[in-house]
């Protein structure tokens, strides 16, 4: 892979992306079109959002492994995803191809990014600000974190937001800024679909959910689909989880041999 390739694959691994057990087999799925009837009041619209929130993953630490199809702006692979979270401090993703060799590692905290090409033996450090070359300027280390988990955004559900019955699911919508945001829940009062627009800065973000299975007395999405876009880079990851554990021990390693070269 050419380096900027590359690299675009590990920040999309990132911004739309965290091994003991696997998954249990049971899938959850969404019974028919019939949204639990919730008071559409104003007065009852921070409980609403309240019971929508209930319905979160619980986690300290988050570790998953998938498969995963990458098309960025045109260029497809299929790769092997591991991703580690340390909840509210630093998610770990590591990106092996078929051939089995990891072809880069990356630790993002909440004001950094460290990402290792090991196919070009080059490194980066920037600024958390660096993945908006990819992606809104909307999504930050907690929204990033909440896509990864399947979890609401904790920026849009407030009582500033809409909240409504579409088609018979829960939507809440709103603007922030610039960006106009609009989540879908199911039947499970879970997300199932969260969509951010920037239409003044060209960009656009979005995320839907499936395969449901139970982690934690909670459930969580094992399938995701996300794509976004700024100006003229797209990308599009088909995602499936097939590992999944959550509040075990974790490390998170990263290192840089000193023949890498430092690319900014």
């Amino acid at each position: 892979m050419k380096r900027n390739i590359l690299n675009s694959i590990l920040i999309a691994g990132i911004v739309v992306l965290g091994i003991g057990c696997k998954p249990k087999k049971l899938i959850v799925t969404t019974p028919p079109v019939n949204a639990e009837k919730l008071d559409e009041s104003a007065s009852k619209k921070a409980e609403n959002l309240a019971l929508l929130k209930s319905k979160d993953l619980p986690f300290n630490t988050l570790s998953l492994r998938g498969k995963a199809k990458l098309n960025v702006n045109g260029d497809e692979n299929n790769v092997t995803m591991l991703i580690r979270i340390e909840k509210d401090k630093k998610i770990w993703v590591s990106i092996t191809a078929i051939a089995g060799i990891e072809v880069a590692r990356a630790v993002i905290t909440p004001d950094s990014l460290l990402l290792r090409n090991n196919l070009q033996k080059s490194y980066t450090k920037k600024p958390f600000s660096y993945v908006y070359g990819f992606t809104n300027k909307q999504v930050d280390f907690a929204m990033l974190q909440s896509v990864l988990s399947g979890n609401t955004i904790k920026n849009f559900m407030t009582t500033q937001a809409d909240l409504a019955q579409e088609n018979g699911v829960w939507a809440v919508s709103g603007k922030s800024d610039n960006v106009v945001y609009r989540i879908l829940f199911n039947d499970l009062l879970k997300v199932a679909e969260t969509t951010l627009n920037d239409a003044q800065a060209g960009q656009a973000f979005k995320v839907t959910y499936g395969k449901y299975t139970p982690v934690n007395n909670a459930l969580f999405p094992s399938a995701l689909a996300i794509s976004t876009m700024a100006g003229a880079k797209k990308i599009n990851i088909d995602l499936e989880f097939n590992k999944i554990d959550s509040n075990t021990p974790l490390e998170f390693p990263f290192s840089v041999p000193k023949s890498y070269e430092l690319v900014n």
